[in-house]
């Protein structure tokens, strides 16, 4: 049975659209938010301090998120200036909203004593699960996807109907970017829950940025829609940068902790969250 092609409507209240983009995105951010206060409570941070930092933190990721995908194509909207809001319709970008979300955190953490890269560690798992389910309001949008290809080629590779179905855009089959990071994002939330208990301090959110970033890099290179500097894609560029940086810092950290081992005779013991 198919499902046809989706409507980016899903329902209208009091004459208002109500798009399914934004409904993924509010379950998006419930579902992220439970999963960080239940690591947040079980790391001894006191009730309700990741709803205080949701709270302050969503609006400014999501104006930050906004105001990096408007100023990156202000080539249209310096002449559409009446669609600079209409985030509806799509057009938030991930690296813009981590921003936003990151310079808050900071002076959330400064103000209630809390040390920055543990609130980072507690966020990792949430921020993927975040991306995971959030690339789906794209589908829904019919949005961020990738080059030409035919309709056998999904078929080949096991794609559900109904998504071959809605990646028929602008008279062509597209590659469904969307669900190759969503997948990768679910496998690398299953590798960070896994590994989250072995990793010291800080070496989670590190690792957070490889996985996604390698995934960012990788998926961005399929997209039409991606966002330039001159002839580079600014995703893969903050990817590449982010991805070099955090394996500089692994490699960093760790051969520090050999060296306090063998100083400390072995008893050195690396710090967890």
């Amino acid at each position: 049975m198919s499902l046809g092609y989706i409507n980016p409507i899903a329902f209208h209240l009091f004459t208002k659209p109500i798009y399914w983009y934004g409904i993924i995105i509010a379950t998006t951010v419930l579902v992220a938010y439970l999963m960080a206060e239940r690591e947040a409570s079980k790391r001894g941070l006191p009730k309700d301090t990741m709803l205080d930092l949701l709270l302050m933190a969503l609006p400014v990721a999501f104006i930050f998120a906004r105001a990096y995908y408007v100023v990156f194509r202000w080539d249209y909207y310096s002449n559409h200036k009446d669609e600079i809001i209409a985030i509806w319709d799509g057009g938030i970008a991930i690296y813009g909203g981590l921003l936003g979300g990151f310079i808050v955190l900071y002076f959330f953490a400064k103000k209630r004593k809390i040390k920055i890269i543990k609130l980072l560690d507690i966020i990792a798992p949430s921020l993927l699960v975040g991306q995971m389910l959030g690339r789906w309001g794209n589908f829904f949008n019919h949005e961020a996807y990738g080059g030409e290809v035919s309709r056998s080629y999904l078929e080949d590779r096991f794609i559900p109907k109904f998504i071959i179905d809605n990646m028929f855009i602008d008279g062509a089959y597209r590659q469904p970017t969307f669900l190759y990071e969503s997948f990768w994002c679910f496998i690398a939330v299953i590798i960070l829950l896994l590994l989250r208990n072995k990793l010291s301090q800080s070496e989670v959110f590190a690792s957070y940025i490889i996985l996604y970033g390698v995934e960012r890099f990788i998926v961005e290179g399929m997209r039409t829609d991606s966002l330039y500097i001159g002839s580079l894609r600014i995703s893969q560029v903050l990817s590449l940068v982010f991805v070099v940086g955090s394996l500089i810092y692994l490699i960093l950290l760790n051969t520090k902790f050999k060296e306090n081992h063998k100083r400390e005779g072995g008893k050195y013991v690396r710090k967890n969250l």
